[in-house]
């Protein structure tokens, strides 16, 4: 554990956060985490985060970040966009166009304020869609930026960024949070929570993921 220090972390509800946050509740003295609510497709992320930091006693921040959905029309903001992979080099239809720059950015805004220079986020470049925002190079280009901007000393961490999935799933695993993983977070882009709806991409690489590390439990 880091002492005397304090994490945000940004937080969906989802798989990998929801392992973030595991990963900064046992690394940290104090852990809050913080939400953002850009009208996305299912409204029942932003519960499933409420439910998750409520049972776990971490202080939780719901920021409106309503413009996002006005200025970045994809899948994950429109319920008439279709969720498919992208084809040909093309980014899938789930990409939201600078939600991981407008999130970190904001997370730096309410990090200061909160007296917190460990600013935590589940991004990966090894199980992504192609997310420009997910990449390593990305993130840390963004924390120069947010340092410069503030005269600050955050530091972002990506605990995920070069894990898979099976990978992600012994972490949960390690930090005793697996069960509590599969079962109450919501990855899935239909809306269902825990395993989801087994179709879409989203639950597809979660259960790949999954099934891999079951198999080779032992191995991690």
């Amino acid at each position: 554990m880091m002492e005397n220090s304090k994490a945000l972390v940004v937080f969906s509800g989802g798989q990998d956060s929801t392992t973030c946050l595991f990963w900064a509740l046992d690394r940290f003295n104090e852990v809050e985490a913080v939400t953002f609510d850009y009208n996305q497709r299912h409204s029942l992320e932003i519960e499933c985060a409420k439910n998750i930091t409520k049972e776990l006693g971490v202080r939780h921040h719901i920021l409106d970040m309503a413009l996002l959905n006005q200025l970045a029309p994809s899948a994950l903001t429109r319920d008439d966009i279709e969720v498919k992979e992208g084809e040909d080099g093309e980014l899938p239809s789930s990409f939201v166009p600078g939600r991981n720059l407008i999130f970190l950015s904001f997370a730096g805004i309410l990090a200061s304020q909160i007296g917190s220079a460990h600013i935590v986020t589940g991004v990966c470049e090894t199980d992504f869609s192609g997310y420009p925002d997910c990449r390593d190079i990305f993130v840390k280009s963004l924390n120069v930026t947010l340092n410069l901007s503030m005269n600050a000393q955050f530091v972002i961490h990506t605990p995920l960024m070069w894990l898979n999935k099976a990978e992600t799933w012994g972490l949960a695993d390690t930090l005793g949070a697996l069960d509590f993983v599969r079962e109450k977070t919501l990855t899935c882009y239909n809306g269902m929570i825990a395993d989801g709806c087994g179709e879409c991409p989203s639950c597809k690489l979660r259960q790949k993921g999954l099934n891999e590390y079951l198999k080779n439990r032992k191995e991690f």
